[in-house]
């Protein structure tokens, strides 16, 4: 043996605890080898048996409570303890526990024949409004249908009827009303009979109807023209401000050195001795956009969720104003653009909106509209009370020159304010109602 071979030994009997890493690392990599073999290979079995089960176990474990699961466990568990010991007591409550199996199936058998409608008056609502609908029932059967239980989810909850017993070719029908307290889509359906025995050890139910989507807007309040005086449209919505150049004519004025020769009235000017220049009204772009906020730690720490509700409803004001005066509107947010193609379609995408903290802030959906809208004439800054003067001033640095733009600080409880920063007109709200006052004051 050689030297090397001799000190190579020796210093692994000296280094027992060097020799066992070496060996728990090998044996460690045996095993995840083994492992992922085993895996492999068991994976289309175990994906065949979870289909199988899926097939024949999902009609049973949908009808069976865990409740009944104990009961039946615990009576298989009985049955062979009292044949294996002689146990009496065993088989007594083995018997006691299948009875009470076989009589909640009693409870669950049997069909109906019926026929069910679900109707909405409405599935779209403000917050605060009801929704109204009606379910109706008809037995379909030659026979008389036994009583029944009718189920209608509604969001998280679940509305129950009780139907009677109905005649062949009877119906019945209830009205009910859905109260609405926040902005929400709310699924309403599928109605469902539900046949379930007295110990709840069973539950059997069969839809009979489609789902409904029920959208509940958020409060608006309504902007007349006065309250949005900086919306005009290019069509003949002049504004004070004169032009050389424009579309709506003002009035005749002296020729000055320098104007545009194109707007000289020949026929004024003979009659007079004297150039005459046509004088026009300025008229602005009808192209409003929306930057609203749903990062909610621009909004206040304690009333954080009201007060984006506060911002969700005032983008919903002024969009409808928007939509009522056919005017071109853009809502932007940091989950994307709002779909705005008309009234409709804006009040569902405001709905669906959802507000979360997150990295990008208000600047970010400045940016992100001017260059999703490059014709816009009006911008509106919606967001909360948490957002700071320098953070205003900094999304307002990428609103472009020419735009009129109006920062709305949402704060629930907070007194009615206007100020400036730098070219940025700055609002605060503290209830939807003030929304066309202030609007107001600020074109004034």
């Amino acid at each position: 043996m050689s030297r090397r071979g001799r000190r190579s030994k020796q210093h692994d009997a000296k280094n027992p605890a060097a020799s066992l890493a070496g060996a728990a690392k090998v044996s460690a990599t045996l095993a995840g080898e083994v492992f992922a073999l085993v895996r492999q290979l068991c994976t289309p079995w175990l994906r065949a048996a979870r289909a199988l089960a899926q097939r024949y176990l999902e009609p049973v474990s949908s009808v069976v409570s865990a409740l009944g699961f104990v009961v039946a466990g615990t009576a298989v568990l009985l049955w062979i303890l009292g044949a294996a010991f002689g146990w009496q007591e065993a088989l007594m409550g083995a018997f006691m526990a299948t009875l009470l199996l076989l009589i909640a199936v009693a409870f669950v058998l049997g069909s109906h024949d019926y026929k069910v409608e679900l109707d909405l008056n409405r599935t779209r609502v403000a917050v605060g409004q009801r929704a109204v609908g009606a379910l109706k029932v008809l037995n379909q059967a030659k026979s008389t249908s036994a009583a029944v239980v009718m189920e209608l989810p509604v969001g998280a909850g679940v509305a129950q009827f009780r139907i009677p017993q109905l005649s062949a070719g009877k119906d019945y029908e209830d009205l009910f009303t859905i109260p609405t307290h926040r902005r929400q889509v709310l699924q309403v359906g599928p109605v469902r009979s539900v046949r379930q025995d007295p110990f709840a050890l069973l539950r059997r139910q069969v839809k009979w109807t489609g789902n409904y989507e029920l959208f509940v807007h958020p409060k608006t309040t309504v902007l007349d023209g006065s309250s949005a005086g900086f919306i005009r449209d290019l069509e003949g919505m002049p504004t004070r401000e004169l032009s050389s150049s424009d579309v709506s004519f003002h009035a005749l004025r002296d020729y000055v050195p320098g104007d545009d020769r194109r707007h000289i009235h020949w026929k004024s000017s003979a009659r007079t001795g004297d150039l005459m220049v046509r004088q026009f009204e300025q008229t602005r772009r009808s192209h409003l956009a929306v930057a609203l906020t749903t990062n909610l730690d621009e909004y206040s720490a304690a009333l954080g969720e009201e007060d984006f509700e506060l911002a969700v409803s005032v983008a919903a004001s002024i969009g409808l104003q928007a939509a009522l005066d056919q005017r071109k509107l853009e809502i932007m947010t940091q989950s994307g653009p709002v779909r705005t193609a008309s009234g409709r379609d804006m009040m569902d995408g405001l709905t669906r909106l959802a507000g979360a903290s997150g990295r990008r802030t208000l600047t970010d959906v400045v940016r992100s509209t001017v260059d999703a809208v490059p014709g816009v004439s009006v911008m509106f800054l919606v967001t909360g009370a948490g957002t700071t003067a320098r953070a205003l001033r900094e999304a307002s640095k990428h609103v472009p020159f020419g735009v009129r733009a109006i920062a709305i600080r949402c704060g629930v409880g907070l007194q009615p304010a206007q100020a400036r920063i730098g070219e940025l007109n700055v609002l605060t709200l503290g209830q939807l109602d003030e929304l066309g006052l202030m609007l107001r004051r600020a074109v004034a």
